[in-house]
């Protein structure tokens, strides 16, 4: 018998989350950066694997700081997919104690779903007094009756296995939803976008954090399989665009030589990219925007 369910992952920001979807796919599916801000949008992965198919929803780190309409949309729809799914994941990094009081208060807000709850003890590779993992998982569960406890390291891949056992156990009988090969509901023209905002963060983090969006404008198909992509690069500040630009346009070509690099491995066939670096300074108040994202506007 087959089974179906939604599998939401949730946690703090850099938690993990992100990396820990691509590792259960096996496929770079969500972006990962050491900055918050990185997943803006509920990023679904689809997982089969024998008789179970899970649709693993990472959802944008939450904090409680926010700051402007985009973070409060972000976290909105972050606790937004709780409701739906079978299995919450709440990801920990163990790593990071001053964390600690955001995860809590996390937590306090599972209650409600608190049968559903299940608590992943992450990056625990990089932890090298081991008698911490057993006081943090004591004080953790000391304050929550998780159904679960798992300690793994999804950079290295440990402790998946049993994980996804877990999840093929809990999940509710019922057909699948996606073809069986199906990675992903995201659009080729969303990932594209998303793994351009990769390299960006990555490239320019420090001097232009978050300030920015990437929109893909236009998408050509060819005959022998090549794809022509042009993408839009919104910034709220003329700085901000001088920056990504470069001296002579040198930033701007780097940029576009890795996400093109990326894009290509990501969809299989050569890639024409063409960026173009637009100032906006209200571009986080555009409806269409959210929309592309799957935000609601907050």
């Amino acid at each position: 018998m087959t089974k179906f369910g939604f599998v939401t992952l949730m946690g703090v920001p850099n938690a993990g989350k992100s990396t820990l979807l691509n590792a259960l796919l096996g496929e770079k599916l969500s972006i990962v950066c050491h900055k918050r801000q990185t997943t803006r949008t509920r990023v679904a992965g689809i997982l089969t694997k024998g008789e179970m198919q899970a649709v693993l929803i990472d959802t944008p780190g939450i904090f409680f700081d926010t700051k402007g309409r985009l973070e409060k949309s972000m976290v909105s729809a972050a606790w937004q997919a709780t409701a739906e799914a079978h299995v919450i994941l709440l990801i920990v990094d163990t790593n990071s104690p001053y964390l600690l009081e955001d995860t809590k208060k996390i937590i306090e807000r599972l209650r409600t779903v608190e049968e559903k709850v299940v608590l992943v003890l992450n990056k625990t590779d990089r932890l090298k007094d081991k008698s911490k993992l057993l006081g943090l998982t004591e004080e953790l569960t000391a304050a929550f009756n998780f159904k679960k406890v798992f300690m793994i390291s999804a950079q290295k891949k440990t402790g998946l296995p049993k994980l996804e056992e877990f999840l093929s156990e809990s999940l509710p009988e019922g057909p699948w939803m996606y073809p069986e090969d199906q990675l992903s509901n995201l659009s080729e023209r969303f990932l594209a976008a998303e793994l351009t905002r990769e390299v960006l963060l990555h490239q320019v983090h420090d001097e232009v954090p978050h300030g920015l969006a990437v929109q893909t404008e236009k998408w050509e198909d060819f005959d022998n399989g090549d794809v022509k992509i042009f993408q839009l690069i919104c910034v709220s500040r003329p700085s901000h665009k001088a920056i990504i630009l470069g001296k002579g346009g040198t930033k701007i070509k780097t940029i576009g030589e890795i996400a093109r690099t990326e894009i290509s491995k990501a969809l299989g066939c050569k890639v024409h990219l063409f960026l173009h670096v637009k100032v906006d300074e209200k571009w986080q108040d555009n409806p269409e925007f959210y929309q592309e994202l799957g935000l609601d506007l907050v």
